[in-house]
């Protein structure tokens, strides 16, 4: 019986590694995509998976998370295939070098690839000495990268330095890549029995009949490629200033400050790891401050508009346009500066408006207020109705009872009146 059971172990153990995991990523090359691989390459590595294959939509992204990626695919000895996939996809910038880094390469049809020329993500003009230098560095890395994997390296070379781009055919014409298939089961089939080198070892892909896998991002993963998003964490450092602002304005609310909070601590967060820039955000601050201001000090608008001029110039600068990420589209930063000066504005009106409002309660209050004599008043006094109460009045002229009467002054708990 013992035995049975560990042939029936063995039996599952070896279906169990045939599985093939299939992963998508269809966003910038970062780190958050870094760690995704270094997961499902662990996992795929622990359950002795057939291979990987890695379906790639990419505009590009950070050259640090490029390297991260393409040593975890050259340090498995699990096969590693990118296909660029669906039709209308791209891999373009670190995208390209990540899918000839692969030990197969494949596309489907209608895709392109290219356009890896290195470019400052601090939205700052490279310098030119530091700019040759990083192409170097950058040819030298592709160049034993297109040798191991027998690819063209002119051709490569030239995605660098010319940052030219090339579609499917062209680039399987120019063996730049493997094979271009329609979709998955089209891919499987063509590379089945290819051999690929890991490590100095051949390996022969055994794929046809293998369960596929998709392997999904984790909530953890999801959420900090929502964070990563320009447009989300600029909103989420709004709201973040706005929440804090409430809870100083009206101390005691607790929401407000709460979500303010964890709101700004969420968009610092995503801000470091999308390389914002600082001034931006130092800009962005200084524009609330002069909102703030305008309240505590009215100006008629001086300093809401300065706190509009800064807002805008923070929330341009605060993402480079040539940040992989991508930017914050004028289309949320316009309504937003906006809607930040009409507030503070409709703030600093009603509290002047409140400072020049007659007092409704004390001495001052009563004073202009009407009421009806009850007795005969004169400079002896009388009494006067007001308020629902009986209060001592005099007045320099004779009032006769029943006459309407208004309160021109307070003295103790006297009031002088005169008629209506």
């Amino acid at each position: 019986m013992a035995y049975i059971f560990a042939i029936f172990l063995m039996l599952f153990s070896f279906s169990y590694a045939r599985e093939i995991f299939v992963a998508q990523w269809n966003k910038p090359v970062t780190p958050v995509m870094a760690d995704f691989i270094k997961r499902i390459t662990k996992e795929a590595e622990e359950k002795h998976a057939s291979a990987i294959i890695l379906e790639l939509d990419t505009p590009g992204g950070l050259e640090s998370s490029m390297r991260d990626v393409i040593k975890t695919m050259m340090n498995t000895y699990v096969p590693f295939i990118v296909y660029v996939y669906p039709p209308g996809a791209r891999a373009a910038s670190a995208g390209a070098i990540i899918t000839v880094s692969a030990d197969i390469a494949a596309m489907a049809p209608s895709t392109n690839i290219g356009s890896a020329s290195p470019v400052n993500m601090t939205g700052k003009d490279i310098d030119e000495t530091m700019k040759k230098k990083i192409i170097n560095d950058m040819l030298a890395f592709v160049r034993a990268i297109a040798k191991e994997k027998g690819r063209n390296i002119k051709v490569i070379e030239k995605m660098i330095t010319e940052a030219i781009n090339l579609s499917a055919e062209e680039a399987l014409k120019k063996k730049v890549i493997d094979v271009i298939a329609v979709d998955i089961p089209d891919l499987i089939q063509k590379i089945d029995g290819k051999t690929v080198k890991k490590n100095g070892i051949s390996v022969k892909l055994n794929l046809k009949g293998k369960p596929i896998v998709y392997k999904e991002l984790t909530f953890k993963e999801k959420l900090l490629t929502i964070l990563t998003n320009p447009t989300i964490a600029y909103l989420l450092l709004m709201i973040g200033f706005y929440g804090i602002f409430f809870e100083l304005y009206n101390p005691g609310s607790i929401i407000p400050g709460t979500v303010g909070a964890i709101s700004l601590l969420l968009a610092l967060y995503a801000l470091n790891i999308i390389s914002a820039n600082w001034l931006g955000v130092l800009l962005i601050i200084l524009g609330i401050v002069l909102f703030a201001l305008e309240i505590i000090t009215p100006t008629f608008g001086g300093l809401a508009l300065g706190g509009v001029i800064a807002l805008v110039l923070g929330s341009m600068i605060l993402i480079s346009p040539d940040s992989p990420y991508g930017d914050i589209s004028l289309q949320v930063i316009i309504p937003i500066a906006l809607f930040s000066a009409a507030f503070f504005l409709t703030i600093a009106y009603l509290g002047a408006k409140a400072q020049f409002r007659k007092p409704i309660t004390g001495k001052e209050g009563m004073i202009g207020e009407t009421g009806i004599a009850k007795t005969h008043i004169d400079k002896k006094g009388g009494k006067v109705f007001i308020h629902g109460e009986i209060w001592d009045a005099y007045s320099n002229e004779e009032i006769k009872k029943g006459e309407e009467v208004e309160v021109i002054d307070v003295k103790g708990l006297k009031l002088k009146v005169k008629k209506v």
